[in-house]
């Protein structure tokens, strides 16, 4: 079994600061850490390598520093890393990432063999869209399986998965043919300590690096701003609201009571909602 997982380094988002002037975001001096809900799919595929045998290759696309965060997936005992990294790459939006990444994992396919899963985490923090995952499976023709809780079941005699997939409406279990593709939930399992002998093993261990052509990306009109079509016009910080916030006394108030009060509140602060609801009833 190959599985490939898709993992990033993203900023600290527990340091990011906001410039109050330009309102763009300040990465100068920010660490950088593996988006932490990449750090369960890849505990995922860990857990299943052990468990079945294969091999787990892990893949990122981003500037040459971000070899610091596959290294630090080596040493949780990934088999291989690849980094994607090329100029062309440099402003990529979901639509754009996700194609140059449907384009690496098919380059992975030929060049150690084609993935049975492919890994990512539900979503990034930096930019929290949630679309890269499924982007790749339309791209590569995956079944795609979202936001998923648990994986219950493998057989790979029959080429099938059974996973617990968590919806707004509760838990709803599916059962998919190999290959596909799983995005998961944090939560799903518990991180492992990377082994003293893999953290030796990542720090001797060479890093496939591919740019676009060795990638086999021939359309570079897909890639970095020239394939996006969203356009960030400014990032900022929400103000703090100007009012305070009102407390309702509930001592010795019976319930209907409370709801006037309430309502009343709600209309004094409010004055055109009242009169827009009366004219509804009207």
């Amino acid at each position: 079994m190959h599985i490939v997982v898709c993992i990033k380094q993203v900023p600290d988002s527990a340091q990011i600061r906001v410039h109050p002037v330009t309102n763009t975001i300040m990465r100068q001096g920010v660490p950088t850490i593996i988006n932490p809900y990449d750090l369960f799919a890849l505990e995922e595929a860990l857990r299943l390598r052990d468990a079945d045998g294969g091999e787990v290759t892990v893949l990122t696309m981003g500037p040459p520093m971000a070899e610091d965060a596959l290294r630090k997936a080596l040493t949780y005992g990934a088999d291989r890393a690849v980094l994607l990294t090329d100029r062309y790459f440099a402003g990529s939006d979901t639509l754009a990432t996700s194609f140059a990444l449907s384009q690496a994992i098919a380059k992975i396919g030929e060049t150690f063999g084609p993935p049975d899963i492919v890994f990512t985490g539900k979503q990034t923090i930096d930019g929290d869209t949630a679309q890269v995952g499924p982007g790749i499976a339309k791209r590569l023709e995956l079944m795609q399986l979202t936001y998923i809780a648990k994986i219950a079941s493998i057989d790979l005699d029959a080429h099938e998965i059974t996973v617990e997939r968590r919806s707004e409406s509760g838990t709803q279990m599916l059962k998919s043919k190999l290959p596909c593709l799983i995005t998961v939930l944090e939560g799903i399992n518990e991180i492992r300590r990377g082994s003293l002998q893999d953290a030796l093993r990542a720090a001797r261990s060479e890093i496939v690096t591919w740019s676009a052509a060795d990638a086999g990306i021939d359309d570079l009109t897909k890639c970095g701003l020239r394939g996006s079509p969203t356009v960030v016009k400014r990032v900022f910080a929400p103000t703090g609201r100007a009012e305070k916030s009102v407390q309702i006394d509930t001592a010795d108030k019976a319930l209907r009571d409370l709801a006037d009060e309430l309502i009343a509140a709600i209309f004094t602060r409010q004055p055109a909602l009242e009169h827009e609801l009366a004219c509804d009833g009207a």
